[in-house]
């Protein structure tokens, strides 16, 4: 996602019919994760896209919760949606979770037929998650939303 605030984004929404979004978040730093969600939230019910929410320990874990849901579940999910919150500490361990989940949601972009929507943010301090959930880079959770209503709107004008 973009740099400060996309509102260029916001533009466009398009409108869809009987989609399905999963959200699968992290228990880390859940005080900003809960203000992506809320963002998403806020978008999904606005155009009337139905959801799921789910929490899983921390973002490495992501990946394998969505390809796991997406073999598992009885409704599959038309988009999914990745929220997590990685903050740099003291040790390399920021580096290794950062590189992990990013690479296991660009691998299941390419294994599934479904979009899955990086809402990561990865981040030197608290401060800069805080600019990134309302503040003054924009609402990363909203984004994340639209990406996901554009991206299951794209999918679907491929079956034309």
């Amino acid at each position: 996602m973009a740099s400060i605030g996309n509102n260029t984004l916001y533009k466009g929404i398009p409108i869809i019919k009987d989609a399905f979004v999963v959200i699968v978040k992290t228990e880390w730093n859940s005080h900003i994760v809960d203000k992506l969600e809320e963002g998403a939230l806020n978008v999904l019910k606005a155009n009337e896209i139905s959801f799921k929410v789910f929490t899983v320990p921390g973002a490495v874990e992501i990946p394998f919760s969505i390809n796991c849901y997406q073999k598992e579940a009885t409704r599959k999910a038309d988009a999914f949606i990745a929220f997590g919150t990685v903050v740099r500490g003291d040790t390399p361990h920021f580096d290794y979770v950062c590189k992990s989940v990013t690479d296991g949601i660009s691998t299941l972009n390419l294994q599934l037929d479904i979009p899955v929507i990086f809402g990561i943010l990865t981040v030197e301090n608290e401060q800069q998650a805080i600019e990134r959930v309302g503040g003054t880079h924009g609402h990363k959770g909203e984004e994340a939303a639209i990406a996901a209503i554009k991206m299951i709107a794209l999918k679907e004008s491929f079956k034309m």
